[in-house]
């Protein structure tokens, strides 16, 4: 196993967004690269439960030593997850040392309703990355599943619709677009890192 890998790093309250980081790190794990996924979630705030008692909880040595990165949160009104926002505000000592200035990071986001923000959590999830450096790497509409998808799944990042119950698993093509955009992000992580 190699020594480089990608962190796919997740806050998930109903395990649908565990289970994308899941898929994504398939994708990931299938790649024609030496890479591997290392999943990990973040510990929880305030009142909420902790749904991830069998994950390990991130540290920023980890974030640090990564070679990609694929962030994933629940969407809250349209935004990332309190206990991931507050594991990236603590990041600001990687920020003064531009440690991950360059490398390549994707986003994920899982939701009640269609229209429940899945594009606006994923894009203010890459400001901070953004103002890392970080290289956002996307789903371009060459994968057809982005085209033939009515849940979840936009270029910004894959997403899942899980109903106004929270009980739609994450289907067929859903699946499909995680494990492509964890393939996308090990090869053009796998192309920057060669030396």
């Amino acid at each position: 196993m190699s020594d480089k890998y990608i962190l796919v790093l997740y806050y998930s309250q109903s395990g649908y967004t565990k289970k994308m980081a899941e898929e994504i790190a398939l994708g990931i794990d299938s790649s024609d690269t030496s890479l591997s996924a290392k999943i990990r979630t973040v510990k929880p705030i305030g009142n909420q439960q902790d749904q991830s008692s069998d994950e390990s909880y991130a540290t920023l040595d980890e974030l640090k030593s990564c070679s990609g990165l694929a962030l994933g949160s629940p969407c809250y009104f349209g935004n990332m997850a309190a206990p991931l926002k507050h594991f990236l505000d603590s990041t600001t000592s990687l920020w003064f040392n531009n440690n991950l200035t360059d490398k390549p990071a994707a986003v994920f986001t899982s939701t009640g309703s269609l229209h429940g923000g899945h594009e606006s959590t994923l894009l203010t999830m890459s400001i901070p990355l953004i103002h890392h450096g970080m290289i956002i790497v996307g789903i371009p509409y060459t994968n057809t599943a982005l085209i033939e998808t009515t849940t979840g799944g936009t270029p910004y990042g894959a997403s899942h619709m899980s109903g106004p119950s929270n009980t739609q698993p994450i289907d067929k093509i859903e699946k499909k677009l995680c494990n492509q955009l964890g393939n996308r992000l090990a090869n053009i992580t796998h192309k920057l890192t060669q030396s």
